[in-house]
């Protein structure tokens, strides 16, 4: 594998944009999920014994215990951590000497903070997947006041080699568990003919997606699993295509999951993991730059038709494999391909039962190349001192990979469970050790496939007098049968998430709904604000409903009419069964549930803290609220890039300006030097004048290879000058 120098800062500036736009969706949700009037106060999750502060930390590992000591109390102080992600993520965007390890282990301890006492509103495998791609930025991302930011370390691919591993692992576990499941919609290959009207946020294109026939759904299905199963083996190709082919795969997986779903931050995460398999070559491929590693002297063309040949066939069986194990056959009388899953489970379990442990193999030799390649490289440095501090350097991040990648076996093997009995005990101790970190986590999208008998949506309705009955209308989940399926990616409301849940069994698997109703029925601001930003257009702002009551609804997605014009709808639904029983205040049913799921808080009051902290960070609530969280995040998206974007522009057009006015006074001098020759009217002076000349050409054939070395060195000029530009941008 090439360099990975450009892919790495690029990996770094993608991070660093994730983490801000987790911190500010998660800012703007902070009152209402867990403020003092919210449905889950944190403060609940933090109880204060008297213990010394390191005995706290290391028992709930969250910086909300530093609150007291700061005069504030846990809502503030969650705020307060959340703008420091921000404005902290934010600046490691526009400058790069702020990417950096310290830096990124700041950002990862304070999500990490938000995490422990974010309870089911934050339990998403993209929070565990943000979280354990953030450590392991502290092992790539440079130490710059060592260093400095451009400083290139021989083991920078050992470390970068686990955002690989990852991606694999996230990839891989997430094809098996759609058939380790038995869900039949993925066997059987139909899965796709409900997901776009069964997601939990679907987008507007969903719905045109959704009117696909029956059999490109199958299809899908059938790409979906190759690009999840086989494909993510490529990651450790020593073939640099291959590597390529598997990274353009998943990147057109996950622009389709974007375009047709509201997935937040995952798909992002999930794209920028990708770019570990890039290399330096290819991003200059993008850039237009002119390839300096290109190998115009090798002699040698055996090889590269070999890989050629190689790469042939790996596709042409990955292809043919497919077709047999799919049965992929051409219908020619319905102008279509017909599919069916070939395999049975048992043949699909042996299956997993050979190559878990090869694949860990696998794993393990592609990390070892890496490690000999770079302490290979650390030897040959020049300088005993330099060599011996490389060596060091070199020992800990090894020692680091080697740990990382042992203790992710663990939930990686959870895809089959005889492999995981068989991992030796010490590994799944020292994951025991750090589990509470989220540093390795196991990851399955999709498991099974909701919804098969209509997309099942909670309705809640509010009432003055018990009579007359109207729907409280969330910003983004479906409801209204009229409105558009929203686009908020990469926002993720987290209550309409919730909701989608809690849609799928009984009121009683989710306590958090009965607080939802107290909530509502006391008139909280903060809650209403979750529903509807602009609290006017919430039915009951002026004054709280007396009663509410939630219905359960089968939705679905409208069809084109039959003259092929669009409906007025974009969903249709049936009535399925009442949710929650009609409540009021002192309801006993409502005092009840209260009791039994322990959402009564019967703790005094908490003083309001006033110091300048506090102050500042309530100002900071003023100037946001109001404003819907995906606007926020997009005007600060649109900003960055604008002020990443000027500097490169400037830059490259200045740089432009200077070559252009170098040709002016080149062309201006040979003009001079045409003049001055023509005026030689003696003979004489013409005939030394061409004595000259031939001279000159003489040793300009004499010194052809010095001036080929000057011409690379120009290339290799001009590259680095590109190279400024593009630290500019990122």
């Amino acid at each position: 594998m090439g360099d990975i120098i450009l892919p790495r800062r690029l990996f770094l500036w993608c991070m660093a944009l994730i983490y801000m736009v987790a911190f500010v969706s998660l800012y703007v949700q902070i009152p209402g999920l867990y403020g003092n009037d919210g449905l889950l106060p944190a403060r609940w999750q933090l109880r204060y014994t008297g213990k010394p502060l390191l005995d706290q930390l290391l028992s709930s590992p969250t910086l909300l215990w530093l609150g007291p000591h700061l005069g504030l109390d846990t809502q503030t102080a969650m705020e307060l951590l959340c703008l420091t992600g921000a404005a902290l993520s934010l600046a490691a965007m526009l400058v790069e000497a702020l990417r950096d390890s310290l830096v990124f282990f700041c950002l990862w301890a304070l999500y990490l903070s938000m995490y422990q006492v974010g309870q089911v509103f934050l339990y998403f495998q993209w929070d565990n997947l943000l979280l354990e791609t953030g450590f392991l930025c502290i092992l790539v991302a440079p130490l710059t006041s060592v260093r400095g930011s451009r400083a290139v370390r021989e083991h920078d691919r050992v470390t970068f080699w686990l955002f690989r591993w990852l991606l694999f692992r996230l990839m891989f576990a997430s094809g098996v568990v759609k058939l380790t499941s038995r869900c039949p919609t993925w066997w059987g290959l139909t899965a796709l003919t409900y997901h776009y009207e069964t997601q939990c946020i679907p987008t507007p294109l969903a719905w045109f997606a959704h009117q696909l026939p029956v059999w490109w759904h199958k299809l899908s299905v059938v790409g979906t699993f190759v690009i999840e199963i086989p494909v993510p083996l490529l990651f450790f190709s020593p073939l640099r295509r291959l590597r390529l082919g598997a990274f353009y795969l998943q990147v057109l997986l996950q622009v389709l999951i974007i375009l047709s779903g509201n997935y937040n931050v995952f798909n992002l995460l999930t794209l920028t993991l990708c770019l570990s398999l890039l290399d330096d070559r290819h991003v200059n491929f993008w850039l237009r730059k002119a390839d300096k590693f290109e190998d115009e002297n090798n002699d040698s063309k055996l090889l590269p038709w070999l890989c050629y040949l190689v790469e042939l066939v790996v596709w042409a069986l990955l292809i043919i494999g497919t077709m047999i194990c799919f049965d992929l056959q051409v219908d020619s009388a319905k102008n279509a391909i017909s599919s069916r899953t070939a395999f049975t489970y048992h043949q699909f379990n042996q299956f997993l039962k050979t190559v878990t442990f090869p694949i860990i193999w696998i794993g393990v030799l592609s990390l070892t190349w890496e490690l000999v390649t770079s302490m290979f490289r650390c030897a040959c440095v020049s300088g005993f001192l330099k060599r011996f501090l490389g060596m060091i350097q070199w020992t800990v991040f090894a020692a680091a990979a080697v740990s990382m990648f042992a203790v992710s076996l663990v939930p990686f093997s959870f895809v089959e469970y005889d492999s995981h009995a068989r991992l030796w005990p010490g590994v799944r101790q020292a994951f025991g050790l750090v589990d509470r970190y989220q540093l390795a986590n196991s990851y399955g999208l999709f498991r099974r496939m909701t919804g098969v008998g209509g997309r099942p949506e909670v309705v809640i309705e509010g009432s003055k007098d018990g009579n007359t009955w109207t729907e409280i209308e969330f910003m983004y989940k479906p409801g209204n049968l009229s409105a558009s399926p929203p686009v908020v990616t990469p926002h993720q409301p987290r209550l309409d998430w919730q909701m989608w849940f809690a849609a799928l069994g009984p009121q009683t698997q989710s306590p958090w709904f009965t607080s939802l109703m107290y909530r509502l029925l006391q008139g909280k601001r903060e809650v209403i604000e979750l529903i509807q930003t602009d609290v006017s257009k919430y039915p009951f702002h002026e004054e709280p409903p007396a009663y509410l009551r939630a219905h359960r609804y089968r939705y679905w997605f409208t069809e084109p009419k039959a003259d092929g014009s669009y409906p007025e709808r974009w969903w249709r639904r049936v009535y399925d069964e009442e949710f929650y029983p009609r409540v009021h205040l002192g309801n006993t049913f409502l005092d009840g549930m209260l009791s039994q799921f322990g959402l009564k808080d019967k703790s005094a009051p908490r003083r309001v803290f006033n110091n300048t902290v506090a102050q500042a960070v309530r100002w900071m609530r003023t100037q946001v609220r109001g404003v819907p969280a995906h606007t926020l995040i997009w005007t600060l998206i649109a900003c960055c890039a604008t002020f990443c974007l000027l500097p490169g522009l400037r830059s490259k057009n200045k740089h432009a300006e200077q070559t252009a006015v170098t040709h002016k006074m080149a062309e201006k001098v040979n003009d001079h030097t045409e003049g001055v020759g023509e005026d030689l009217s003696d003979p004489e002076e013409k005939q030394e004048q061409q004595a000259k000349e031939e001279e000159d050409d003489e040793k300009n054939t004499e010194d052809e290879e010095e001036d080929d070395e000057e011409n690379e060195q120009e290339v290799i000029n001009e590259n680095e000058e590109e190279e400024e530009i593009l630290d500019k941008s990122f």
